[in-house]
């Protein structure tokens, strides 16, 4: 179940039921056994709905993460955090609790039906990119920079927030 330790990154969303505190909560638990511990959290973003436009606005950042789980082991953590934390699957791209997205984890390329790594639409999104971007502008994603590609996404649509 456990490998020595990799640095991951989770993306954290949410757009109802205090979005800015669903998300805190979120890196609260990420900061404690069994996901690890947190390396480094981004700022919270606002930033514009993808998708399904007619919602709220979300909330996103971008935590790095230590963790002793296997990738797939991590993944399937979130997922049952999500449910923990109230997150109802109703629509796709709909309103949403929280949303905890794994993005990358090390720099392990991995495609099967459950999991696909690094995360496959990561790269074309500003409330991921720019967060990241924020905390870990080395890292790598598809051989690119995180800065780089942060630095190049249209950001009309995002920005920092106090919380």
């Amino acid at each position: 179940m456990t490998t020595s330790s990799a640095l991951a990154c989770v993306a954290l969303g949410a757009n109802i039921d205090s979005p800015v505190e669903r998300v805190c909560e979120a890196m609260g638990w990420l900061d404690a056994t069994p996901f690890g511990r947190i390396v480094a959290r981004s700022s919270l973003y606002r930033t514009l709905p993808v998708g399904k436009l007619d919602q709220p606005d979300f909330i996103n950042a971008v935590v790095t993460l230590q963790t002793p789980l296997t990738p797939l082991a991590l993944m399937r953590a979130l997922l049952d955090l999500e449910a923990r934390l109230g997150r109802v699957r109703a629509e796709r791209n709909g309103p949403r609790r929280i949303d905890l997205d794994l993005i990358t984890y090390d720099a392990r390329l991995i495609d099967t039906p459950e999991l696909q790594l690094p995360h496959p639409r990561a790269i074309e999104r500003a409330f991921v990119m720019v967060p990241w971007a924020e905390v870990a502008p080395d890292a790598v994603i598809g051989g690119q920079r995180v800065a780089d590609v942060a630095a190049r996404m249209p950001c009309h649509d995002i920005a920092r927030i106090e919380a």
